[in-house]
């Protein structure tokens, strides 16, 4: 091959069984790898991830976007995707599709006794802002400086300030 296709192949195609993939575990309810394939791409307004799950476990909390819409191609295994309150199983081939806003709060838990895989694919919207219902958590993220999480703060909606707190 050339310089171009491969500079072509370097910007434009990943391999999700080839990408090496980081563990994330949080005991003791998370247990997943995972690996970014949209980064260092020619992407810039969707993401695309490969997530396994372990047995018995989750790969994030739930939460639901404000801006951001999300999908999931499920590769291999069976598991629950908790939506809106309901659990609903899941299998291989099921492609689930997850609009932005509060209706639909979601989570990937494998409920099977083997591994959990399917592809994350979300659209890129920035800023961004995160709800996590079962913790009274949100995230607030922006990109800055060509980080797209240049911006990224916590919080709970307890801790929740007045519009001129701190201003003179």
């Amino acid at each position: 091959m050339g310089d171009r296709v491969d500079e072509l192949r370097q910007r434009l195609i990943r391999n999700h069984q080839d990408i090496e993939r980081k563990r994330d575990v949080r005991p003791p309810l998370y247990d997943s790898t995972g690996a970014r394939l949209a980064q260092g791409t020619a992407a810039t307004k969707l993401g695309i991830s490969v997530d396994t799950v372990q047995p018995g476990m989750r790969s994030c909390p739930y939460h639901f976007h404000y801006a951001q819409e999300e999908a999931f191609v499920v590769l291999r295994g069976e598991g629950t995707l908790r939506v809106a309150g309901e659990m609903i199983p899941i299998r291989a081939g099921d492609t689930i599709f997850i609009p932005p806003g509060p209706e639909y709060p979601h989570q990937i838990i494998n409920t099977s006794d083997a591994p959990l895989e399917y592809l994350s694919i979300s659209t890129k919207e920035n800023p961004e802002v995160v709800e996590y219902p079962d913790s009274g958590k949100y995230l607030a993220s922006a990109s800055r400086d060509g980080n797209p999480f240049g911006f990224a703060r916590m919080h709970r909606e307890k801790d929740d300030l007045d519009y001129w707190d701190g201003e003179p």
